[in-house]
């Protein structure tokens, strides 16, 4: 049997639509980056095992960023346009790992009207943030955004 320790991100995400359609991740990742709860199981199928952590017996408040985290990359796998806006509004998120991720989603949806935000975030004080913001306006203007 393959298990969250057997498969990357991507396979998960994919696994996870295959079971619940891909609307309804899609839905339950916007709720997530809007600071909403999911499921134990949805969480720990886009988080993976280290999904613990946070919902374990003894879960750590201060990690529950993650959850956001681990929507945002999740929306690399499963799309729909509806969730633009959750993405646009995780560029401002108080985690700059949420924000890395938000510019990475930007960048492989080509959100055109995202591309004076993530503009923005390439003066981040976090160089990872940067360095994916230069690479989302990198593409968006490639594609003629």
């Amino acid at each position: 049997m393959v298990t969250h320790w057997d498969m990357t991100p991507r396979q998960s995400v994919e696994r996870e639509c295959a079971r619940r359609g891909e609307a309804e991740v899609v839905a339950a990742c916007i709720g997530l980056l809007a600071g909403g709860d999911a499921d134990r199981a949805f969480v720990f199928a886009i988080g993976g095992p280290v999904a613990e952590a946070v919902l374990g017996p003894h879960p750590r408040r201060d990690q529950r960023y993650f959850l956001r985290v681990w929507a945002a990359r999740a929306l690399l796998y499963a799309w729909d346009d509806s969730a633009q806006g959750a993405v646009l509004a995780a560029m401002a998120d108080e985690s700059w790992r949420v924000r890395e991720m938000a510019a990475k989603v930007v960048a492989r949806r080509k959100l055109g009207e995202a591309l004076a935000a993530v503009a923005e975030l390439r003066g981040d004080p976090v160089p990872r943030v940067r360095a994916a913001a230069a690479r989302a306006v990198m593409k968006l203007t490639a594609a003629g955004a």
